[in-house]
């Protein structure tokens, strides 16, 4: 019983180590979910998966096939599936829209691995745990100091954008203006008056942009300026 009780300590104490690894570097990034966020998601991860394994009353039938005694069946993998599910709901919480903007898809992804290596952890499986937390700080590390290098900024900010928005057809030659003087590339420029309000038109439009002015400033600009009934600006670039 002592030696069982040392094994799953070293397994706790493993998740607590790779998982601090892993939420470092979210840390020091300042990024909204840090080191005691990772921590404890890679430490419940790892209790959800060794309680899985063995926190379930099991035995013996006249053929030696271990089952669960409350339902009959042994699913060994029954609670620690759940940990997949249940990490989007924290990983979601992470993601941030402003405006047309989307923050925290890193630090989500995060959360994911450190899931995933708190339950290899679970199994005991260290090696592989090690060598996954490994390569998921030198992506956070080593790529981010690549990107900037050697990725040129023409690239990394040629991005596609639909916008739709509903408006007076009084602002339809005023908007075409403003995003030919903003964007670098319109696509497609088009508006269509609306039946039920025929003083009223739905512009869209794609464009592209290469440089540093963002979306969210564009986003801004036309609700300050042309105040839309409504509007989206939507990225088609993964």
């Amino acid at each position: 019983m002592e030696l069982i009780s040392i094994d799953f300590l070293i397994r706790i104490l493993a998740a607590v180590i790779l998982g601090f690894l892993i939420g470092l570097e979210r840390e020091l990034t300042n990024k909204y979910a840090g080191l005691r966020t990772h921590i404890l998601v890679c430490l419940g991860a790892c209790i959800f998966t060794i309680i899985s394994i063995y926190g379930f009353p099991t035995f013996a039938d006249g053929d030696n096939v271990i089952i669960n005694q409350a339902t009959g069946v042994r699913d060994t993998g029954r609670v620690a599936a759940q940990i997949v599910t249940g990490i989007g709901f924290i990983g979601a919480g992470t993601v941030l829209r402003h405006g047309p903007t989307i923050i925290g898809l890193t630090t989500a992804a995060t959360l994911w691995i450190s899931a995933a290596i708190g339950m290899t952890c679970g199994v005991g499986m260290y090696d592989v745990a090690v060598i996954t937390t490994i390569i998921s700080v030198a992506v956070l590390t080593i790529i981010r100091v690549f990107e900037k290098k050697f990725i040129p900024t023409s690239i990394k900010h040629n991005k596609r954008y639909k916008l739709s928005l509903y408006c007076s057809q009084d602002f339809i030659n005023n908007i075409h203006n403003y995003l030919s003087d903003t964007v670098d590339n319109i696509e497609e420029f088009a508006s269509k008056k609306l039946v039920e309000n025929p003083g009223r038109v739905k512009v869209t439009s794609i464009f592209e942009l290469y440089h540093k002015k963002t979306a969210k400033d564009i986003y801004d600009k036309l609700s300050e300026i042309y105040n839309p009934d409504s509007m989206t600006l939507q990225e088609l670039n993964d």
